[in-house]
């Protein structure tokens, strides 16, 4: 099954030397939300241009994808985030606010499977960021269009998943990530960047990785087991496991083994569902920098009530 092959793309989470953004209430937070959202454009362009360059439309018909036209919106979407790219480029020169460039990236060994497995990463991810960043942004032609690329980048995000056999749409409501979220799990695909690059600090959290042996997707109200960096070490106390939710985080209670995090997936109609986050914290209220221990891991989730 074509679902199965995303696993390639959401087990890596080693952190990089990757630029780094913060969240502030000065009144430059525009220009960081735009260099935020560039670098993830940058990560997102190269990304497809490098796909397209080394695969046909022949290689992806031969691996399987070979729905009608296909090829030819990979290629849209390539086309898009270069758009993107240029467009928030532009925006910043004229705000008088250095725009990062492009990073050096390390997308693994590309075949069209991975190729589609990272897509489906990359493009969940930038839904989150940009609705995560949404709230934040305070010059309203900004919003405006920060809005209309999110817009964009889920339909890139529902394209790829129908194409891996998995619900274009698999919840009602997306999932909004902050700047730390999401840096850490962008910052697995970017190796350097130049030293020229505006400096954003953000730090990411340590690795949650999905167990081994687990597989996907992961039903609603199964057990989930995560790994741990061998040498990290683990605070002491009840630890939870928190799935990120625009109506509302929920939790389960962590068992702790080793290096080893097993949880329950929540079961809801509004529970995570398709491209989720897991994250480990030391609170079952509320995920916030301080209390993070780890994450967030992506999983795909599929529930017994659609």
């Amino acid at each position: 099954m074509k679902a199965s092959i995303i696993s390639t793309a959401i087990l890596a989470t080693a952190a990089s030397a990757a630029p780094a953004l913060v969240k502030r209430q000065s009144s430059d937070i525009d220009g960081v939300i735009l260099n935020y959202a560039l670098t993830l454009e940058h990560l997102e362009a190269t990304f497809y241009r490098e796909a397209i360059a080394k695969f046909s439309e022949q290689d992806f018909a031969a691996a399987g994808f070979n729905s009608t036209n296909f090829y030819k919106n990979l290629q849209e979407i390539a086309r898009d985030e270069q758009t993107h790219v240029d467009f928030l480029t532009a925006a910043l020169l004229k705000a008088g606010v250095t725009p990062v460039q492009e990073c050096t990236y390390d997308f693994g060994t590309l075949t069209p499977q991975s190729i589609m497995a990272t897509a489906s990463l990359v493009e969940g991810l930038g839904v989150s960021a940009y609705l995560g960043a949404a709230a934040l942004i305070t010059n309203k032609d900004y919003l405006t269009a920060a809005g209309s690329i999110l817009t964009v980048e889920a339909r890139h995000d529902s394209f790829i998943r129908g194409n891996l056999d998995m619900s274009p749409f698999p919840q009602p409501f997306d999932v909004p990530l902050d700047f730390d979220q999401v840096y850490s799990l962008a910052a697995t695909l970017i190796k350097s960047c130049p030293a020229s690059n505006p400096t954003l600090p953000v730090k990411a959290f340590p690795s949650l990785s999905l167990a081994s042996n687990m597989t996907m997707p992961i039903m609603q109200g199964e057990f989930i087991t995560f790994e741990l960096a061998a040498d990290m070490k683990v605070p002491a106390g009840p630890l939870f496991v928190a799935f990120p939710l625009a109506t509302g985080t929920m939790f389960s209670s962590a068992i702790v083994k080793d290096c080893m995090i097993t949880a329950r997936v929540p079961v809801s109609f509004y529970g995570p569902a398709g491209e989720s986050f897991a994250i480990l914290t030391t609170n079952d209220t509320v995920v916030t920098d301080d209390n993070t221990v780890a994450g967030p891991a992506v999983v795909e989730i599929q529930t017994y009530l659609a």
